[in-house]
């Protein structure tokens, strides 16, 4: 194994779709396949032990349902990203989702290469979603960015536009390009705003600044 591949977990309760999955990873250069799992439960107990970079999450699942071992998963391994592979479409999934700590929302009708790019792009900081996820998102962050969380009060100027960037699913990089700043002068207003907003990643940052 290449030391920069990226380790992937599968958590699907449907066998042919299981399959399918870790065919898919398993035959592609730069991840490795460290496990499949059926149920929540026993998913949440190998991500434990083995600290995937990337964990494929189903919704609907025996026992604990996804969104409950996602919430799971970043609680015993915070490193390791969610990329959530589902037919729920709603607008309640995909926030409760999100909400609970995933990075992606991906819909089952993606084809194999998005979820491949899926995967990369979770690893590399990405938050992969399908086109109409990516929708509901950008409407509510329309419908509400009139009314920001009062956490976003303490926020300078710059940090609130990097934030209001990062919502509309601008990378650091392009930030940094858009704002003719540096990369590492983003990353830094980044940390910034975790800190203030108290939240680990991007997706609970724009979540915060979408309240």
């Amino acid at each position: 194994m290449s030391p920069k591949a990226t380790t992937v977990v599968i958590v699907e309760d449907d066998l042919g779709i299981r399959e399918m999955l870790s065919r898919v990873v398993g035959n592609a250069k730069g991840l490795e396949l460290l496990g499949a799992y059926g149920d929540g439960e026993s998913a949440l107990a190998g991500v434990a032990r083995l600290k995937p970079g990337v964990v494929v999450m189903d919704i609907q699942l025996p026992g604990m349902n996804g969104i409950e071992c996602t919430r799971a998963v970043r609680e015993v391994s915070p490193e390791t990203q969610v990329l959530v592979f589902t037919v729920f479409g709603d607008s309640e999934h995909v926030f409760e989702a999100l909400k609970a700590g995933a990075s992606g929302y991906l819909l089952k009708r993606t084809s194999r290469a998005e979820i491949l790019e899926g995967i990369e792009l979770v690893r590399d900081g990405g938050a992969p979603m399908s086109g109409g996820i990516a929708r509901l998102v950008v409407e509510s962050f329309r419908e509400e960015a009139a009314n920001k969380s009062k956490a976003c009060e303490n926020l300078t100027q710059r940090e609130e536009e990097i934030l209001g960037l990062l919502a509309k699913g601008y990378l650091a990089k392009e930030i940094a390009d858009q704002l003719s700043i540096s990369f590492f002068t983003v990353r830094f207003h980044i940390r910034k705003i975790y800190e203030k907003l108290h939240v680990r990643s991007k997706t609970e940052a724009i979540l915060k600044y979408l309240e």
